[in-house]
């Protein structure tokens, strides 16, 4: 009885504070405002154990793809990364490494998508790497197949960014399912 209201009391603490910000294993959504054929709300998990927590509502800011994708390095397009959010590809650094490239960038949140094009369905935990480093921006996972819905979509309508809204509340959209990507599993 006792240790159980216990239990549950701190649970709700640790897991359900607002103030605290999003916490592991949680989800968070965005949603993409233009290009409208992808208009839809895209799911995307935090970092484990590193970056930071979305403390505003960005109405609408550009999620921006890096060029090169996999941001390990200078970023040729990193005047463009400045107070918005990068698209980035995962693969051939940490994902540490590159939420801190886009931070040095002055990017605002990283959203790394998986670089295996058919995954819709399986969540990447990002976790920090050994350097002992640490980031301070938003650091998400996002599916591959996602991903790859995004930067085909603005490649196809010639744009250097979509225009995205994060975080979505998903709780306040009753249409919720209906805005979900069509290739998305659920």
């Amino acid at each position: 009885g006792a240790a159980m209201l216990l239990w549950l009391w701190l649970w709700l603490c640790v897991c359900c504070c607002p103030a605290r910000g999003l916490r592991i294993h949680e989800y968070l959504y965005f949603q993409v405002l233009s290009p409208r054929d992808i208009r839809y709300i895209f799911t995307a998990t935090p970092a484990k154990d590193f970056g930071g927590v979305f403390n505003t509502r960005y109405e609408q800011i550009h999620l921006v793809p890096a060029d090169p994708p996999e941001a390990c390095g200078e970023l040729n397009n990193g005047v463009f990364i400045q107070d918005q959010i990068a698209l980035v590809e995962r693969g051939g650094c940490s994902f540490l490494s590159k939420t801190r490239v886009i931070q040095e960038h002055g990017g605002r949140a990283v959203i790394i998508a998986d670089n295996a094009y058919d995954n819709d369905s399986f969540y990447i935990e990002m976790i920090q790497d050994s350097s002992r480093r640490t980031a301070d921006i938003p650091a998400l996972f996002l599916l591959g197949r996602d991903g790859y819905m995004i930067r085909r979509s603005l490649e196809q309508h010639g744009l250097p960014w979509a225009v995205i809204s994060i975080p979505v509340n998903v709780t306040s959209i009753p249409t919720y399912e209906m805005m979900q990507p069509p290739w998305t599993f659920w």
